[in-house]
């Protein structure tokens, strides 16, 4: 629990006590400093929630990213071994597939430029 919600709770408390002893009294200016320190004790106490929420969304954040990374190595790993085991059952049509795939990229990248025909004439 952040400090800032206990000292601005504590504040709350402390301003209500002397802006109703302020009331009682009839002394306007303790019940105005009572009701200061009662806006004041708020405003802290959700300062104090604020920072408690920012800090819980950031460790879930982390915790997240932490498991996400930790096992992406575990799927990566379960593909690679995947791949190798269809590679070993079936090689010469996995050979087709890769060659295949190097000929469509090779006519991609040795084509020539189009060139957009000019319009007029």
């Amino acid at each position: 629990m952040e400090n800032d919600r206990i000292a601005g709770s504590a504040k709350d408390f402390a301003g209500k006590v002397e802006g109703t002893v302020g009331d009682i009294a009839g002394d306007a200016k303790t019940q105005a400093a009572g009701r200061i320190r009662e806006a004041t004790g708020t405003a802290q106490n959700l300062y104090g929630q604020a920072k408690d929420a920012t800090r819980e969304a950031t460790d879930a954040a982390v915790s997240y990213a932490k498991n996400a990374y930790e096992n992406s190595g575990d799927t990566f790993h379960d593909g690679s071994q995947a791949i190798a085991k269809r590679v070993q059952d079936n090689p010469l049509g996995s050979m087709l597939i890769a060659g295949a795939i190097g000929f469509v990229l090779a006519l991609l990248m040795t084509r020539p430029p189009r060139h957009p025909r000019k319009r007029g004439r």
